[in-house]
C-alpha cells in the first residue's frame, strides 16, 4: 500500500478498506476459507508510517518501493500518491507482474492512462481503479429503483456536487491541499470528480457516448498551508453535460453535473441526483433517496403574481433502505 501517509490513503482505503475488511476477519470465499489482508505500508518518511502501523496493528512497513515490487509474496499493488506521480508508480507495478489497484485519477491524460491499460491487459495482471460512490446507499437505491423499472423511460439526469473551500485568507483555514488548486501538481475539480461521474453514470444508468464541459478558476488566488499567497491555476468549478446511451436503443439520456468549490450549499447534502423519467422521478444524496411516482406528482401552474400554493417537498417518499449497506470502501 503506497501512499497511505496521506488523507484518502489513510482514512479510507487503510482505514475504512483494508484494517475494516481485517476486523471482519478477512474476506470470505466461496469453498468456506478466507483471505486475510497482510499489507506492507509503503512511504518515504519511516517514523510516519511506523506511528500509522502501531495505531492499526500492522507489522510491516518499507521506504523501499522497489524491495516490495521484487517481493514475489505480495502480489497486489495498490497506490495513493500524489496524481502525478500515480501513473509512474502504476507502470513499474505492471511490469513486476503485480494487480493494480489504485486511487483515481489513473492519470492526468486520456493518453496515458489508456497505455496502462494496455500494458496490464498485455501482461495479463488484474488492475482496477477505485469505484467507492457506487456503493453509497443513496447510489444504491437509484440503482434499484433504475433495475424495477420505476422510472420508465429515463429522460434526464441532474448532479450538484460541491462547497465552499476557504481561501485561507481571513481566518479560516482551507478544508482542501493547495497542490488540488495547482494544475501543474494534478490539481482541478475535473480531474479530481470525474472519474466518479463517468463511472456512476455509466454502472446505474448508461454508458457516457459524450461530454461536453465547461471548466472555470471561479477564485484565482489562495493562501496555502504555510500562508503564502499563490495563483490558482487549476479548475475549481465544472459545468457538464454528457449524453448517455438509453437502454434497448432508446432515445439517449442527458446527464448535466455542476462540480464546484466554489458554492455554498442549499441543499440536503453535498452531492446530490434527481433523476427523472416518464412514470416517476428520485433524488438522491449520499445516504437518503426519495422518490415520486406520476400519479403522486403535483399540477402546478406558473403564475409569478400569486404565492406558490405546493409544499412540493410533502409530494415524495423516502425510498427505504431494504439492506444493511456496508462503508463504500
Amino acid at each position: 500500500m503506497h501512499g497511505v501517509t496521506g488523507r484518502m490513503g489513510l482514512n479510507q482505503h487503510l482505514v475504512r478498506s483494508i484494517v475494516a475488511i481485517r476486523k471482519q476477519g478477512g474476506v470470505a470465499l466461496d469453498d468456506g476459507d478466507r483471505v486475510m489482508p497482510d499489507p506492507i505500508l509503503v512511504g518515504r518518511n519511516r517514523e510516519k508510517l511506523r506511528a500509522i502501523a502501531d495505531d492499526y496493528g500492522i507489522e510491516r512497513i518499507s521506504t523501499d518501493l522497489d524491495a516490495c515490487l521484487a517481493n514475489p509474496e505480495d502480489s497486489v499493488y495498490f497506490d495513493a500518491t500524489l496524481t502525478t506521480t500515480r501513473a509512474e508508480h502504476v507502470r513499474r507495478a505492471i511490469a513486476a507482474g503485480k494487480h493494480v489497484y489504485c486511487e483515481k485519477p489513473l492519470a492526468t491524460s486520456t493518453t496515458e492512462a489508456l497505455e496502462l491499460v494496455r500494458l496490464a491487459r498485455a501482461l495479463g495482471v488484474k488492475h482496477g481503479v477505485v469505484q467507492d460512490k457506487l456503493f453509497l446507499p443513496g447510489v444504491r437505491k437509484l440503482k434499484r429503483l433504475v433495475d424495477s423499472g420505476f422510472f420508465g423511460r429515463i429522460l434526464s439526469i441532474r448532479g450538484e456536487f460541491g462547497y465552499w473551500v476557504f481561501e485561507g485568507d481571513w481566518g479560516q483555514p482551507a478544508q482542501r491541499p493547495s497542490w488540488n488548486y495547482r494544475k501543474e501538481e494534478g490539481g482541478g475539480i475535473i480531474v479530481d470528480m470525474f472519474a466518479h461521474w463517468r463511472y456512476v453514470l455509466d454502472h446505474t444508468f448508461g454508458a457516457v457516448r459524450a461530454v461536453q464541459c465547461l471548466g472555470a478558476t471561479h477564485i484565482p488566488e489562495r493562501v496555502d498551508e504555510r500562508g503564502r499567497r499563490y495563483a490558482a491555476t487549476a479548475d475549481d468549478a465544472a459545468y457538464a453535460t454528457f449524453l448517455l446511451r438509453g437502454p434497448s436503443g432508446e432515445s439517449d439520456i442527458v446527464a448535466q453535473f455542476n462540480s464546484s468549490w466554489a458554492v455554498r450549499v442549499y441543499r440536503d447534502e453535498l452531492l446530490q441526483i434527481q433523476v427523472d423519467g416518464t412514470l416517476g422521478s428520485a433524488v438522491a444524496g449520499l445516504r437518503e433517496c426519495r422518490a415520486q411516482q406520476r400519479v403522486n406528482t403535483p399540477r402546478p401552474v406558473w403564475n409569478p403574481d400569486v404565492p406558490n400554493p405546493f409544499d412540493f417537498f410533502a409530494d415524495w417518499q423516502e425510498v427505504q433502505d431494504n439492506a444493511e449497506f456496508d462503508n463504500a470502501f
